[in-house]
């Protein structure tokens, strides 16, 4: 079967979705993200990549921390709502139970099986978008998400958004150990 050029700028990729969050003007304030991912594990490193009219970039300038939340797939009206409205116009401050950690202005959302707390370490200007990358601080968890202390995606049943436009949807079936399933691989002719 041969290949067509499809002319696509952007690749159809599924991607988590998390609720970046910063205090900005000494208010909770959350955004929803797709565009984030792990850089290195040696210190941790993640790296999201933001708009630079985004509200929230602010107070992640100012206070050099923001938090990285993993929302439940059965969260996606109120997370597409803080996707949508901007904290400059919407007070976010007041949708979600919200704690703090070690850093004590990186807020993060209760309702929210996974939590990341990052401390900025450097921001990239890149044309229309700045990529921050933050160091992580702390992972917190309800131990309820965990089978046999690990994360257990069904538990935490994470939303995902599919490259460009969508839809939301859960996560899938699982389909095979990874860093075990390639071991007996072997080349077939």
């Amino acid at each position: 079967m041969e290949k067509i050029r499809t002319g696509w700028k952007l690749p159809p990729l599924c991607l988590p979705v998390a609720l970046l969050g910063a205090t900005v003007s000494g208010k909770p304030n959350f955004f929803t993200i797709v565009w984030f991912n792990m850089l290195q594990d040696n210190p941790p490193l993640i790296g999201a990549g933001m708009s630079k009219t985004h509200y929230t970039r602010q107070g992640i300038k100012d206070n050099k921390t923001f938090s990285i939340n993993i929302p439940f797939s059965h969260m996606a009206e109120i997370v597409d709502y803080c996707g949508l409205y901007s904290g400059s116009k919407v007070d976010k401050s007041c949708l979600f139970d919200i704690f703090y950690g070690e850093l004590a202005t990186a807020p993060m959302v209760k309702e929210c099986p996974l939590n990341i707390e990052c401390m900025l370490v450097d921001s990239k200007e890149l044309n229309t978008t700045d990529l921050i990358i933050g160091e992580i601080v702390e992972i917190y968890c309800e131990e309820k998400y965990l089978s046999e202390n690990k994360p257990d995606y069904k538990k935490m049943d994470p939303m995902m958004f599919f490259m460009p436009d969508g839809p939301y949807f859960k996560a899938g079936d699982f389909i095979a150990k990874a860093f075990e399933v390639g071991k007996n691989y072997s080349k077939r002719h």
